[in-house]
């Protein structure tokens, strides 16, 4: 195997900023689990230092390789004690919703503020020329990898499948005795998640990029133009 291509300074590079991206994406996407479910009654996360934006607290070593090397992956789960919940089933949803829409709006926010910067700083021009693959702009794509990566997750978050969080929300749809049967059984379904992954039939990152993300990027592109212009 030549390892000359890997371990290029390019190579090295982009893995580092990716890498730092990452921690970006997955710190707030924790935080929001644990902040959401503190203010809807469980101090579980706040009492084992969870409520940080200290990335060491959430890293997750094998699911932060993961992210990298995949571009899927995850961190370590912010502890949430449901039955400090007033409503434990419905409350759980919301928290576990409330860090895949942390990403999103994190997206949103890069982009429409990269956006209001004057030229050359930021603008739409050179954003919107990453979009289209003909920019050499180093921030406008930095801008673009952080909102990708931030969507990336939520998308991959949302999947209904244990333990992730759209499974949550799934499940909080199903009557209780189902319900808390298969919280019991959520971890075996990070099994089925890395068979998934390392079968090749998941979705694959460019796959994902092209027909979710940059679709989702230029909605987020046209809509931060059409509100700067009219408000």
């Amino acid at each position: 195997m030549d390892f000359t291509n890997f371990f290029s300074t390019d190579k090295l590079v982009n893995t580092a900023i990716f890498a730092v991206l990452a921690l970006l994406c997955i710190t707030i996407h924790e935080l929001a689990h644990g902040y959401t479910a503190y203010r809807l009654g469980d101090n579980t996360a706040k009492e084992m230092g969870r409520l940080t934006l200290n990335p060491i607290k959430h890293i997750d070593i094998v699911g932060f390789a993961m992210i990298i090397f995949v571009g899927f992956g995850w961190a370590k789960p912010v502890p949430v004690y449901m039955q400090n919940f007033k409503h434990p089933k419905w409350y759980m949803a919301v928290t576990a919703i409330a860090g895949p829409l942390s990403n999103i709006i994190l997206a949103v926010i890069v982009i429409f503020v990269y956006m209001l910067l004057p030229s050359p700083y930021g603008g739409y021009n050179s954003l919107l020329g990453v979009l289209l693959s003909d920019s050499s702009n180093l921030v406008a794509e930095l801008i673009f990898r952080l909102a990708l990566l931030n969507i990336a997750l939520a998308i991959f978050n949302l999947l209904p499948i244990p333990p992730l969080d759209g499974s949550k929300v799934l499940f909080s749809l199903l009557p209780k005795k189902y319900y808390y049967k298969l919280m019991k059984y959520e971890r075996y379904g990070m099994i089925l998640l890395l068979i998934l992954l390392f079968s090749g039939r998941f979705l694959k990152v460019d796959v994902l990029s092209s027909i979710v993300v940059k679709p989702a990027l230029m909605l987020l592109y046209s809509l931060s133009v059409f509100f700067s212009t009219h408000f």
